[in-house]
């Protein structure tokens, strides 16, 4: 089972009009390769998996595998509506070559799906069928569906669920799910806000989308916080929260995208309906990462 431990980046999917650019696909994490960061999720929410075709997730995850320092992991975003769709595409990123995979929580059927059994059904049999081990996914703002503590607890007994990306925001939840899971398994936040509070509890780490744009700072926080130098962390947290409520809190996707242009990196534009930001939003967005020290 992989060490799930450190800060870890939810990749943006870049696009060139109507197409997925894949040249700069690896061309940024050529870059990210270069970084502390313990690896990457692919076809995650900052990757907008949602309004990717199967054939585009496919090469994503090709391009990913050929680009990836192959001391990273890289973990491959595989949820689908349904149980067997899943399986489908966490053994096609298997055989792709990846080394973990993250299973967002089926929601379209609300009522049913907000069932803790349905939940832990979805999950084992998932895990059960998977080649590699698998990770839950929570995000219940864009769900709408929180997976407590207890159902978190039920799935973790598979011997092949690694951990968790709690992107729930809700340290306190954080803190009850490292309490009744195994060691061995690993819960990981999924906001920057929380991962210095997170590791004081005994989190992993982080998948951070803010840490797309600033991967050394984040991994810096994670170092310093397994030193115990707490006070050095925090005011790198703090130097950084005015762009992540600004950039990401604000503008999303799209301003996380903008921001690495800015940084000369490929973001280019989201695709649609996500919205793009540009004139006074970028000048905006351009001010936040130099007040930060990112520029």
């Amino acid at each position: 089972m992989p060490e799930l431990e450190g800060v870890f980046i939810p990749v943006p999917t870049p696009f060139r009009g109507a197409d997925v650019a894949v040249d700069r696909l690896k061309a940024n994490l050529a870059r990210w390769n270069e970084t502390e960061l313990a690896g990457y999720v692919l076809l995650g929410s900052t990757g907008e998996f949602p309004l990717l075709t199967e054939s585009e997730k496919d090469r994503v995850l090709v391009t990913a595998r050929e680009a990836i320092s192959r001391d990273k992991l890289f973990i491959a975003g595989t949820g689908a509506e349904s149980t067997e769709g899943t399986i489908r595409q966490t053994r096609r990123a298997a055989e792709i070559g990846a080394d973990v995979a993250i299973v967002v929580t089926p929601n379209y059927y609300k009522k049913a799906f907000s069932q803790s059994a349905c939940q832990i059904r979805h999950y084992v049999a998932v895990a059960d069928a998977s080649p590699i081990p698998v990770m839950i996914y929570n995000f219940p703002q864009n769900t709408g569906i929180n997976l407590e503590p207890e159902t978190v607890a039920r799935i973790a007994e598979h011997p092949n669920v690694s951990g968790i990306k709690d992107s729930s925001g809700n340290v306190a939840q954080a803190a009850q799910i490292i309490h009744q899971t195994p060691k061995s398994f690993h819960v990981l936040v999924g906001a920057a806000s929380t991962l210095l509070p997170s590791l004081t509890l005994g989190s992993s780490g982080g998948i951070l989308a803010l840490a797309v744009i600033a991967a050394r700072e984040h991994c810096e926080v994670y170092t310093l916080a397994r030193q115990g130098r707490w006070e050095e962390a925090r005011e790198v947290v703090h130097r950084m929260l005015a762009v992540d409520r600004g950039v990401h809190g604000q503008h999303g996707i799209g301003g996380l995208k903008a921001a690495l242009d800015l940084l000369g990196f490929y973001g280019g534009p989201c695709r649609t309906p996500l919205v793009t930001p540009d004139g006074d939003a970028i000048s905006e967005i351009q001010e936040l990462l130099a007040t930060a020290g990112l520029l």
